[in-house]
């Protein structure tokens, strides 16, 4: 097994090696973090550290597939500008020899205590799994301290994802996990020093209460409060398809309800898709220092087509969201883009009030490969309205059945795919396009889409459409290039 010094080496030389290549591709971003070279997936240990923000990644340096995973590193004093850091874990240990897995980051007297799991196998594949803990004086060096929680009887191996944080002078886990009966979970432990760890039970999922048959495993589970609320979001495993919901190979979502500190229970009500679009999973959560409970998510979701993204050739794959600032409203959780994003602006807006009536244009000066638009005090009288983005990606409202609807061109095989939920109406669109990648903000964030896609490279046109009348008001800003 290679020691730490060693596995860094190697990543940095397969950076170096495909730099060129990774950087010509066509569809590669403007300002959404992705990896330098080969396989990026879920945000780890999202933390806002001594003032710098930090976002640890799975990343597997050595090609486009997944396996014996590294924690990737970028910081940023700002939200926009990103900085890759050197690699901060990889799978020297044998607690962890087949992966350093997801996990959280939380600041303890001064220095930056990550929890991660420990992926092991053998050779028949079985697998053992470590809660592991590693800890930093300067946010880039870890000192690992090895493993701190092992496998509770209640659960199989799969077993992993922790996530850690302070709560009436107490720290408190939740990992996600499998029964022993094959049920999706929530697990719960408690300490009193980060080190020695109790395990309490199950919080939610397993053989009870609302989510006691909701599939076989839940991940990357984060429990938080949000106003008066304490919110958990997880992504489940196992789901089936129902009507406009769970069409994912896997979901991304959240419950609400009540957290009880001293007895461990959760109290809370039914699950809610996060994101309606083809590309969501893993988020990860931190609170900052204005108050704010911010999110990233893994623009993918795995076993989902992953090997068929064009960017394989260049030898690079997935990428995280834009950060989005989370906000409790009547019950629902709504994701907004956060304010410092404004700072990727280039020029002053393109501005034009629009009203149409069954016809399609293009309006002057909106186009482009990095984008924002928002649309405003939209009014669909009747029938649909919709905007084509690269005639790749395509954004519909149906009046008459209050649904919105995005579909884009399949990379798999070119036919149309949709994903949609109910929408009662629609006033106003925030989107955010990006070369590959694109992000909806409807009604503010109470719903949101999130989808890769590859238009065709010299395709730059945004078109609007409408069956009846239609009018909004429009604004679009070109996005600077930090990536």
């Amino acid at each position: 097994m290679l020691s730490d010094d060693q596995f860094r080496r190697k990543a940095f030389e397969e950076v170096t090696k495909h730099k060129e290549l990774v950087e010509q591709d066509s569809y590669r971003l403007h300002y959404h973090i992705m990896p330098p070279v080969g396989l990026l997936n879920d945000p780890n240990g999202f933390i806002q550290w001594n003032g710098t923000y930090h976002l640890f990644y799975q990343w597997m340096p050595f090609k486009t597939g997944h396996g014996a995973k590294f924690w990737g590193h970028y910081s940023s004093e700002d939200l926009v500008n990103w900085k890759h850091e050197e690699v901060a874990l990889t799978p020297s240990e044998w607690y962890e020899k087949n992966g350093c897995y997801s996990g959280s980051a939380i600041e303890h007297e001064g220095n930056m205590y990550v929890f991660y799991t420990g992926n092991v196998k053998d050779d028949n594949g079985d697998r053992e799994s470590y809660q592991c803990l590693a800890i930093s004086e300067d946010g880039i060096q870890f000192e690992k301290k090895g493993p701190v929680v092992e496998l509770p009887t209640e659960y199989t191996a799969h077993f992993r994802d922790p996530k850690v944080w302070k709560q009436d002078e107490r720290y408190f886990m939740v990992v996600g996990a499998q029964t022993t009966e094959l049920k999706g979970a929530v697990a719960l432990l408690r300490s009193n020093d980060l080190v020695d760890w109790t395990h309490v039970g199950i919080l939610t999922g397993g053989g009870s209460g609302e989510l006691k048959n909701f599939g076989y495993m839940f991940e990357c589970p984060d429990l938080f409060r949000l106003d008066d609320k304490e919110v958990l979001i997880f992504s489940p495993q196992g789901l089936e398809a129902e009507g406009m919901k769970y069409q994912n190979v896997y979901q991304a979502g959240y419950v609400i309800g009540t957290f009880n500190p001293s007895n461990g229970t959760y109290d809370h009500g039914e699950f809610e898709e996060l994101d309606r679009g083809f590309d969501f999973y893993a988020p990860q959560t931190t609170e900052d220092h204005l108050g704010r409970r911010l999110l990233f998510a893994w623009m993918s979701v795995p076993d989902q087509d992953e090997q068929d993204h064009p960017t394989i050739g260049h030898q690079w794959l997935h990428n995280m969201t834009i950060p989005r600032e989370l906000k409790l409203i009547d019950g629902k959780v709504f994701q907004v883009p956060v304010q410092e994003l404004k700072d990727l602006r280039a020029g002053i807006a393109i501005e034009h009030e629009v009203e149409m009536q069954h016809e399609s244009l293009q309006l002057e000066g909106v186009s482009g490969k990095a984008v924002e638009l928002i649309l405003e005090n939209i009014v669909v009288s009747d029938g649909w309205f919709d905007l084509t983005i690269g005639g790749a990606a395509r954004v519909t409202y149906s009046k008459k059945q209050n649904t919105i609807t995005l579909e884009r061109q399949s990379y798999v095989d070119g036919v149309v795919e949709k994903r949609q939920c109910y929408l009662e109406n629609l006033h106003s669109l925030h989107l955010f396009i990006d070369t590959s990648s694109l992000e909806i903000f409807v009604n503010g964030g109470e719903e949101t889409f999130t989808a890769r896609f590859y238009p065709a490279p010299n395709n730059e046109t945004i078109r609007f459409g409408a069956s009846k009348m239609s009018r909004f008001k429009l604004k679009k800003w070109e996005l600077t290039k930090v990536f």
